[in-house]
């Protein structure tokens, strides 16, 4: 190791004692994203997918919840735990795929589709979610829409999850929206394709974001939370990963036995990657950014997540603060 990175590391390990240190005096909890750095990653209390971070913000006793990931998590986080001071290091975590819906447009395909059920992808704002029907994660789309009883489904803003969740629920007529993730977007067919070829033992595992023309050649579509239980109990020894980049980290960390390729390099977001360990540390000493959602928009927007949650298994509706 030469001497740069030898003090590279000692400044993160000195950045982590610090955030543990400040953690412990504000009683803060950290919650991230697959997606995230591996440095952050290391200090995760609670990791996971959207689902499991939506479940976990709900069950946590802590006062602080510190949000590494983009900023309409950090707002699902403050909509569940009104009590509680939510930060996001980044203020400028925004998400791209979340910005290609609003409420004017979402009102005026309301007005399109009268009989329709708005199903909002978490992947939006808290104002979006205000004025859909019910919420959904990538690992709970499909379930979600068929508990929906309503036969048009206004599916926002992921037209591939839109897609998907369509193949698998052919008795409803999915209204696309049409939105996409710039990271899983760039993922092509013969990307996957060439890495089959370099790689033809592995398996190829691919988020429900990927294009149709790329869930096709899948042997299995999950979301990042489920590629973990996936490739746990899998007797495959290697793997190529369609999703973004962050998830190489934890499945290597967790299955040393096993080999883990990327299709391509440009599987990486951006906003994901803004949040650093210096930016936690001065989350939680500065008490930046702190994230509120304006009552009106928050009690509604409860509403259709507490919906989603009461589909999903182990739901913790329960123990959700009310407004």
């Amino acid at each position: 190791m030469n001497s740069i990175q030898d003090k590279e590391k000692k400044y993160l390990e000195a950045l982590k004692k610090k955030i543990q240190r400040l953690k412990k005096q504000r009683n803060a909890v950290i919650i991230v994203h697959n997606y995230q750095r591996d440095e952050v990653q290391d200090i995760a209390d609670i990791s996971g997918d959207s689902l499991a971070l939506s479940r976990a913000a709900v069950r946590t006793d802590a006062d602080v919840i510190v949000f590494c990931g983009v900023y309409f998590m950090a707002e699902t986080a403050a909509i569940l735990n009104p009590k509680k001071t939510v930060l996001l290091p980044v203020i400028e975590s925004g998400c791209p795929l979340a910005d290609m819906v609003n409420t004017d447009k979402l009102l005026e395909k309301r007005k399109q589709y009268p009989k329709a059920a708005v199903v909002c992808y978490v992947n939006s704002s808290a104002a979006v979610k205000a004025q859909s029907d019910i919420c959904c994660t990538s690992s709970n789309a499909i379930e979600v829409v068929k508990s929906v009883a309503n036969k048009q489904i206004i599916f926002i803003p992921d037209k591939n999850l839109g897609r998907y969740v369509q193949a698998n629920v052919p008795d409803k007529e999915i209204i696309l929206w049409e939105g996409f993730c710039p990271t899983h977007i760039r993922l092509q067919e013969q990307d996957v394709l060439n890495m089959k070829t370099q790689h033809p033992e592995a398996e190829f595992i691919a988020h429900p974001e990927c294009q149709p023309q790329v869930l096709a050649l899948a042997d299995h579509i999950c979301s990042t939370g489920g590629m973990f239980k996936y490739v746990k109990n899998s007797t495959a020894k290697e793997f190529i990963i369609g999703t973004e980049s962050g998830m190489l980290y934890k499945l290597r960390r967790d299955n040393p036995d096993k080999n883990f390729f990327m299709p391509t390099l440009h599987l990486v977001c951006p906003s994901m990657k803004l949040t650093t360990l210096g930016w936690v540390a001065h989350a939680l000493e500065a008490n930046e950014h702190v994230i509120t959602v304006q009552p009106e928009i928050a009690k509604k927007a409860l509403i259709s997540i507490k919906k989603m949650l009461e589909v999903s298994e182990e739901s913790p509706v329960a123990a959700i603060a009310g407004y």
